[in-house]
């Protein structure tokens, strides 16, 4: 990409999105389209094709999505599937048929089998069951990278994937039901404190590991991936380090500044035992995070607020 490149950020109002703007934004970029869902709808095919044959982006940052934590996908799984796999299969079938030159598909560590060896290598893709509560969102998310794979082994295009771990920062979701694990900890224990309540009550048994990365530094491994990669193979990114559910939830709650008692539901379920990506493809790279769950933290709760505010 050069710095007036033609650059479409599908998704670019959602966490994931707003924050490679931002990136391009600061690394110089002047030439970036967007588009709301309100202006662009891209489940809707014929308006997918439209708008590429009207622009004609040079390349593409296919960030949009239907996301939530395991609520909203244990509840939704056909609408998880279906919105996913059409903005998946309309957006980067319209940028090949209108010769984009380069496609980044982002996906998620959900794609990776439940028990897959730790921590997930690339190549366990598709080695074992998924985790039934996010099955149909992995299952959609799947099929965009198995497309983005196949386009260039049939037409030779360069279009890569990219699959972070679990995600936060500005401009999350902080849904009370729908919002994943960090968020909606966020916003609980701020409610909680707000209302001075004795305790807080939290899914599972707190044992689950996960990994989290900071959405901006995503973002910039995004540019630089677009910029120093090209492969049929997807690339994980992730902060390399894992931390339990319930060592989180203390964290989030000295944070927020919440000092009640925190209770496990051990009715619900947990997700995936442990979930933490294996990083070296991007690091020997040279790519490396630059933020601290700590640090991250304050900045996301410091958004929350800000939201609230407004």
């Amino acid at each position: 990409m050069n710095k007036n490149s033609k650059i479409f950020i599908a998704g670019s109002n959602g966490m994931v999105g707003s924050a490679i703007v931002r990136e391009l934004q600061r690394q110089g970029y002047t030439n970036m389209i967007t588009r709301s869902h309100a202006e662009l709808d891209l489940t809707r095919q014929s308006d997918v094709e439209k708008f590429f044959e009207s622009e004609k982006p040079e390349y593409v940052f296919l960030a949009a999505a239907k996301v939530g934590g395991i609520a909203a996908n244990s509840n939704a799984l056909a609408d998880f599937m279906y919105i996913n796999m059409m903005i998946a299969m309309n957006v980067i079938n319209a940028a090949w048929r209108n010769d984009c030159k380069k496609l980044e598909f982002l996906g998620s560590s959900c794609i990776y089998p439940r028990m897959a060896a730790q921590p997930i290598k690339e190549e366990y893709l598709l080695t074992g069951a998924l985790e039934k509560t996010n099955e149909a969102y992995a299952l959609a998310k799947i099929s965009g990278l198995k497309y983005c794979e196949y386009l260039n082994r049939q037409y030779g295009t360069d279009y890569i994937s990219v699959m972070p771990c679990n995600l936060y920062g500005v401009n999350d979701n902080y849904h009370p039901e729908n919002s994943h694990v960090l968020p909606a900890l966020i916003r609980r224990f701020h409610e909680a404190k707000t209302r001075r309540a004795p305790s807080v009550t939290c899914w599972g048994d707190g044992s689950p590991l996960r990994e989290f990365l900071y959405v901006d530094d995503l973002a910039e491994a995004c540019v630089f991936l677009m910029e120093n990669y090209s492969g049929d193979e997807t690339v994980n990114v992730g902060s390399g380090a894992e931390i339990s559910i319930r060592e989180l939830t203390k964290l989030v709650a000295e944070v927020v500044g919440y000092d009640g008692e925190i209770l496990w539901d051990t009715s619900r379920p947990n997700g995936t035992p442990r979930k933490v990506m294996d990083t070296s493809k991007v690091r020997a790279m040279g790519w490396r995070p630059r933020t601290s769950l700590r640090e991250g933290i304050e900045l996301a709760y410091r958004d929350f607020q800000s939201a609230a505010r407004s």
